[in-house]
């Protein structure tokens, strides 16, 4: 069996993977995440995981690398992380009251053979007051999530409904990528 290497830093990943029972380490990517103008979110999505992950792999022969992007989107706009605490509350506006997609491109490498896939799931916010959104992006949670929350942590309770694998929101579809990794 190769070594497995996630090339993120996100906590939540290494999380789901420890969960999972993948025995795995870690080497952050350094690749240039810049995706072209008018890219499909999905693509930009993919093309991130497959920038992160080849960046990895060029450091290590003999592993299977996982790289993964995750993005949210609502009517077309990609939602990154925000900038400040000003942007994150913008971007809880944006998505108060409306249903929005989050997307998780995965790609697994060993630097010959290379497998990627993007996971949709869709989620719906309650309609938030500037109260709630002030009081959330006073927790400082937002400002190293995509779309400005954490499903996983106290942006829960701004969730009215999902649709789809829970644990692509939070940052990589687990099941997906574990099956993926037998491929290899």
């Amino acid at each position: 069996m190769k070594k497995i290497i996630l090339a993120s830093a996100s906590p939540r990943r290494k999380e789901l993977l420890t969960t999972a029972g993948v025995e795995f380490e870690v080497l952050v990517s350094d690749a240039d995440e810049t995706i072209p103008d008018g890219t499909a979110p999905t693509d930009a999505a993919m093309i991130t995981a497959e920038k992160k992950s080849l960046a990895v792999a060029e450091k290590c022969t003999d592993c299977v690398v996982i790289g993964a992007d995750t993005i949210v989107v609502l009517d077309g706009k990609i939602l990154g992380k925000p900038k400040d605490e000003a942007d994150a509350a913008s971007m809880l506006r944006f998505l108060s009251g409306r249903e929005h997609e989050v997307i998780t491109g995965v790609c697994l490498t060993d630097g010959n053979k290379t497998e990627k896939f993007a996971q949709v799931s869709r989620v719906k916010f309650y309609e938030l007051t500037d109260g709630e959104i002030a009081a959330y992006v006073a927790t400082k949670e937002p400002m190293d999530k995509a779309g400005a929350y954490g499903i996983q942590g106290k942006g829960c309770v701004l969730v009215e409904s999902i649709e789809g694998d829970y644990f692509n929101i939070v940052g990589l579809p687990v099941a997906a990528t574990v099956r993926a990794l037998k491929k290899f």
